[in-house]
C-alpha cells in the first residue's frame, strides 16, 4: 500500500511534580519493553509547561508522527493536555495501574489523574484518543498502543489527503451529492475537474513508453483467458493517467484519493469502462470511487488506513432471492433471510478479493445502451467481473448530510461462499439484524446507496476514527431486544 501513512510512534511521560518522577519514569520504560513494535522514547518526563516544549520539541525531531502521553502518576493536568495541542499528530493519553508493589511511595494515582486530564483536554478543545479503559499495567497498555496505531494512520491519512474529482455525478443519480463543507472541517482538500481534463491528459498518454510494462502486469495479475489482450493498451493508458495527476496535483498534500464520473460519456469517449483501471488502484491504497462519490473514496481511504488492505466501494443492492436463500444459506449458517442482501458494483473490486474465476467483463447494462445491438461489446468493456470472495467484512460509510453534518455507519458481517448466479463484481453479504439496520439507519438516516467495504472486522478502530474526527453520530446494526430510537416497540 503506497498511499497511506507509517505512523512512527512515540511516547512521553508526565509526573506531577509531587510525586516521585522515577515511578512515571520507571513504568515508561517498563512499557516500552512491552511494546512489540517500534517505539520512540522521549527521555523527558514532563512536569512543567518548559518540559512539555522540551518533549514535544524532541519528538518532532525524531520524525514521530503520532504520540502516546503517559500517565506513570496523577500527572501535571496542563502541561500534559497541552502536548496534544502543540505536537503535530494524533495523541493517545493512557495511565498507569497501581501493582509495584509500594502503596506508600510507589502509588502514583493516576487512576484520578486521567479524570482531571479528560476534563483539561476538554476544556481546552483537544482532541485525543482515550481507550475503552486507559488505565493498565506495562503489558496492557502496550496492547492499547498496538490498537491506536491503525487509528492514528487513519487520522494522519485524513489529515493530509486530496480528494480529486473528475465530473459531475452523471443526471438522475444525486444520491451521492453532498456538501464538502464536511470535507473542508475534516482538514481534507478537494479538487475539482472536468472529465474534458481527464480526456485531455488521457489523449496526452498515447504512446507513453511506460504502456507496455502496465500491459505486461495487467496480464500476469489476471491469468490468461481473463483478460482482453487488445485493450490493455487503453487500460494501461488511462491508469498511467489517474497516477501522474495524482503526482502532479498533490500540491502540499502526501496522498490522494479519485472520485470520478465513469459513464454515460466516459466509455464512448475513451473506449473503454475504468473499472478494472481504479480496482488496480485500490489495491495500492489510492480509491477511485465510482460516480464522482467523494464521500465513498473517503470512506474508502479511511479503511485503507485502518486495514492496510484493499477495500471496495459497492451498492447496498439487491435482496437475495429466496430460492438462493432457502437451497444455501437457510440451516447452514445462522442467519435469516432478511440479514442477507447482495452488494455490487460493476466492477471495481481488486481482483485479490475475488474468486479465481473472476474476470475482466463488459458491462451489460452500458453495452444495451451505448451499442448497436446484437454486437460485441467494445467500449462497455473493462469491468473486473465475478463473484466477492467469502471474507470476513465491514460495511461502513462517513458522510455528509444536507445540512453539513458528518455522520457515520458501521456494521460488521460476512460474504457468504454462494455464488450470485448474477453479473457483475457482486457477492451475497451476511449482517446479523440487516433488515432493521436497513430501515432504521439507511433508510431513515438518508444514506446513499454506495457503501465502503473494508476485508475484515475492524469496525472498533473505525469507531475511534469516527470519533475522534468529531463524528458524533455513529450508528450500528442493533441487535435483536435494543431497539431504534423511530422502532415500533410493538412489532411482533
Amino acid at each position: 500500500m503506497t498511499n497511506i501513512p507509517q505512523v512512527k510512534l512515540g511516547i512521553i511521560a508526565v509526573s506531577r511534580d509531587c510525586f516521585p518522577i522515577t515511578l512515571s519514569t520507571a513504568r515508561r520504560q517498563a512499557i516500552v519493553a512491552a511494546y512489540p513494535g517500534e517505539l520512540y522514547e522521549c527521555p523527558v518526563t514532563v512536569e512543567n509547561e518548559l518540559d512539555m516544549q522540551k518533549a514535544v520539541a524532541d519528538v518532532t525531531a525524531a520524525g514521530c508522527n503520532a504520540l502516546v502521553v503517559f500517565l506513570g502518576n496523577f500527572g501535571p493536568e496542563t502541561p500534559e493536555t497541552l502536548i496534544a495541542k502543540y505536537f503535530n499528530g494524533p495523541c493517545m493519553y493512557v495511565a498507569a495501574a497501581e501493582g509495584d508493589g509500594d502503596m506508600i511511595n510507589g502509588r502514583g494515582d493516576a487512576y484520578c489523574g486521567m479524570l482531571n486530564c479528560s476534563y483539561n483536554l476538554g476544556m481546552r478543545h483537544l482532541k485525543a484518543h482515550i481507550p475503552q479503559y486507559p488505565v493498565g499495567t506495562a503489558e496492557e497498555i502496550a496492547q492499547m498502543m498496538q490498537e491506536f496505531v491503525p487509528i492514528a494512520r487513519a487520522v494522519i491519512g485524513v489529515k493530509n489527503l486530496k480528494i480529486i474529482t473528475f465530473g459531475p455525478r452523471p443526471q438522475d443519480f444525486f444520491a451521492c451529492n453532498a456538501p464538502i463543507k464536511g470535507l473542508y472541517e475534516l482538514g481534507v482538500e478537494v479538487e475539482e475537474n472536468s472529465e474534458l481534463d481527464l480526456l485531455v491528459s488521457y489523449k496526452a498518454h498515447a504512446n507513453d513508453p511506460r504502456i507496455p510494462e502496465i500491459c505486461e502486469d495487467m496480464a500476469k495479475e489476471m491469468g490468461e483467458g481473463k483478460y482482453y489482450p487488445d485493450l490493455c493498451v487503453r487500460m494501461a493508458q488511462f491508469e498511467l493517467t489517474l497516477l501522474d495527476w495524482a503526482e502532479q496535483h498533490k500540491g502540499d498534500r502526501k496522498y490522494v484519493a479519485f472520485a470520478d464520473k465513469c459513464w454515460p460519456a466516459f466509455p464512448s469517449q475513451f473506449g473503454f469502462e475504468p473499472c478494472y483501471v481504479n480496482s488496480r488502484l485500490a489495491s495500492r491504497g489510492i480509491p477511485v470511487a465510482c460516480e464522482v462519490d467523494i464521500y465513498g473514496a473517503l470512506s474508502e481511504y479511511i479503511g485503507a488506513c485502518v486495514s492496510q488492505d484493499a477495500v471496495t466501494l459497492l451498492d447496498i443492492n439487491n435482496s437475495v432471492p429466496s430460492y438462493i436463500y432457502d437451497a444455501e444459506i437457510k440451516g447452514k449458517f445462522d442467519y435469516s433471510l432478511t440479514d442477507t442482501f447482495m452488494g455490487f458494483h460493476c466492477g471495481n473490486t481488486p481482483s485479490c478479493k475475488m474468486c479465481a474465476d473472476r474476470a475482466i467483463k463488459y458491462q451489460l447494462i452500458q453495452h444495451r445502451v451505448l451499442e448497436p445491438e446484437g454486437s460485441e461489446p467494445d467500449i462497455s468493456r473493462g469491468t473486473l467481473e465475478g463473484d466477492i470472495a467469502p471474507s470476513d467484512i465491514t460495511f461502513y460509510r462517513l458522510q455528509c448530510d444536507s445540512e453539513g453534518n458528518l455522520k457515520s455507519y458501521i456494521a460488521q458481517g460476512e460474504v457468504l461462499p454462494v455464488a450470485t448466479r448474477s453479473f457483475g463484481g457482486i457477492g451475497i453479504f451476511a449482517i446479523h439484524e440487516m433488515g432493521r439496520f436497513y430501515r432504521h439507519v439507511l433508510v431513515e438516516g438518508r444514506y446513499p446507496h454506495h457503501g465502503a467495504v473494508a476485508f475484515g472486522h475492524v469496525g472498533k478502530a473505525l469507531f475511534e476514527v469516527f470519533k475522534f474526527l468529531g463524528v458524533e453520530t455513529v450508528s450500528f446494526n442493533q441487535p435483536a431486544g435494543m431497539l431504534y430510537p423511530s422502532e415500533n416497540p410493538f412489532m411482533k
